[in-house]
């Protein structure tokens, strides 16, 4: 039984950290009127948690080579139930601080020392098979994460699902006295703070211009604060971004040329294999919750679907990640692990491909659940290949340093799947009903300018229920507030449909950067992968 506790400690940290995401995007309409604000500021919350995480990861790695990847990995943990405690009884803005902020650092400081500790207590095929465990009980995070959180949000609340994640951390902690320690050759590194700092700032300034482009406008500016040269300030944190993350690398070879610790060794990258899947989690994590975002505005939003109902729609799509997790370690001993992969980004570009034809004003039940089962079985086949791919491609002083890039990649890929999918929903919603309102016919050229004014200084996506309800306010007579919401709804599929065909197009791209997936991970290869990629 000893063996198996180790297991069991690693695979529930990585459940919570999945059911966390999942619980909270079939919750986004009851956030919405628990705080009394709009889908853009949950977007906001929801993409803060990820980019939080992805900031820190590289931090959060090279922290456990320091302290140890079992105590930084205990840490995250009390740092991560604290933010679940703070979560569950926020009223305002403490859901940023407890979920967004506290769970994220917790979460930057668990996974990659779980990434480690995988490889540290399991080796071979027990290796192998613990790898595919996580890939699956992350599968079966993201199946029940809908369903508890539905379930939670329509009969009690969300904030119990939180309390819940206490009480299994708590269980998890006690645990880990079985978690054997993963060993790091050589000295002891220390932490770069310049590059934690740089690598941090460069990320997290890229992810916001591009979560408000929405808002502040992509070039031109509706409401950006400030706008420098008569431009919208979105493209200026977005180069921002970009050159910090220039600083960044440039740091990390300074620090290596002068022979001291670099947060990550950037030869890493060089690695094809590494590389290769870095690229493929980034961007399995970038559709997933792309699309995950976008499904439940309109189950909820479009269709007036509650939460718990929201949750049973999604569930095809948890219940075959999880089975395709489980059976894709399988297929990897037929099969190459390239083909494998390349198999679950056709699998997902076909799906978003289906689930854009089923964005119609009634839900068309057999046609949208084989396309969410469509979705999971191209996520699970991906998700069961990856991890081990990674972690495979360096020997173990190299780990802690893969973990961490494997987990900001996914993370990063978290972040930008809502902030750039949600934007591009956002953006689309608002040019699509301004076109609509002001070609048509049944609407005075007044009313459609003064609703133009209306949704380009700050439009959101809103039940049509609430257009109708603010076109009555303003003594719009009843003909033209039916066109006004008219126009609205086929906005509304039209935005949706636009963000479901990003997902597509992504997969498919994806496919591009596959050519180094390896075909075949052997068991002894672990140590030997990084000496014979470089």
């Amino acid at each position: 039984m000893n063996r198996k506790w180790p297991l069991v400690a690693l695979a529930g940290a990585q459940f919570i950290m999945v059911l966390d995401q999942s619980v909270m995007n079939v919750s986004i309409s009851q956030l919405v009127i628990d705080f009394n604000t709009t889908v853009t500021t949950i977007q906001a919350v929801i993409t803060l948690y990820c980019l939080v995480m992805a900031m820190l990861m590289l931090t959060g790695g090279k922290i456990g080579d320091i302290i140890g990847r079992r105590r930084a990995f205990v840490i995250g943990l009390v740092i991560y139930a604290c933010g679940s405690a703070l979560t569950a009884v926020s009223q305002t803005v403490q859901l940023t601080l407890g979920w967004s902020i506290l769970e994220g650092i917790g979460a930057a400081l668990v996974l990659p020392a779980m990434a480690a500790l995988i490889a540290g207590n399991f080796e071979g095929k027990e290796r192998k098979g613990a790898y595919a465990i996580i890939g699956g009980v992350a599968g079966a995070g993201i199946a029940i994460g809908p369903i508890v959180g539905g379930w939670a949000t329509t009969e009690l609340s969300w904030r119990i699902v939180f309390v819940g994640e206490v009480v299994l951390v708590l269980g998890i902690l006690a645990m880990t006295k079985f978690v054997a320690d993963a060993v790091r050759s050589g000295p002891k590194p220390r932490l770069d703070v310049v590059g934690s700092v740089l690598a941090a700032t460069g990320l997290g300034a890229v992810v916001l211009g591009i979560l408000q482009s929405s808002t502040w406008g992509l070039i031109s500016p509706k409401d950006s604060p400030v706008t420098p040269f008569g431009l919208a300030l979105t493209p200026f944190v977005i180069a921002l971004g970009g050159i910090l993350l220039w600083a960044f690398v440039g740091w990390q070879r300074h620090r290596e040329a002068s022979g001291t610790d670099p947060l990550v060794h950037l030869d890493l990258v060089k690695i094809p294999t590494l590389r290769s899947g870095l690229i493929g989690l980034f961007s399995q994590n970038l559709i997933l919750m792309g699309v995950f975002f976008t499904i439940p505005l309109y189950l909820q939003l479009v269709l007036g679907m509650d939460a718990l109902q929201t949750g049973i729609k999604m569930l095809p799509t948890s219940v075959a990640m999880f089975v395709a997790a489980a059976v894709g370690s399988r297929l990897a001993t037929r099969y190459s692990v390239r083909g494998v992969t390349r198999a679950g980004l056709a699998t997902t570009a076909l799906a978003a491909f289906a689930l854009l034809a089923t964005m119609k004003p009634d839900l068309a039940e057999l046609s949208f659940a084989i396309a969410m089962g469509l979705l999971g079985v191209g996520m699970g086949l991906i998700a069961s290949q990856l991890g081990l791919v990674v972690q495979s491609s360096v020997d173990a002083s190299g780990r802690g340093e893969a973990g961490g890039l494997q987990y900001t990649g996914q993370q990063l890929g978290s972040s930008l799947g809502v902030a750039l999918i949600g934007a591009l929903v956002l953006a689309g919603l608002t040019g699509s009903f301004v076109s609509k309102v002001e070609s048509d016919a049944r609407i005075s050229d007044e009313v459609a300018a003064q609703v133009s004014a209306a949704v380009e200084s700050g439009g959101d996506f809103v039940a049509s229920a609430t257009v109708e309800a603010a076109a009555t306010a303003a003594g719009v007579d009843e003909a033209t507030t039916a066109a006004i919401v008219d126009d609205y709804e086929e906005a509304q599929l039209r935005a949706l449909k636009a963000g479901l065909l990003a997902a597509g197009l992504l997969a498919l791209l994806a496919l591009a950067f596959t050519s180094d997936l390896p075909a075949k991970i052997s068991s002894g290869e672990d140590e030997a992968a990084h000496a014979e990629a470089a």
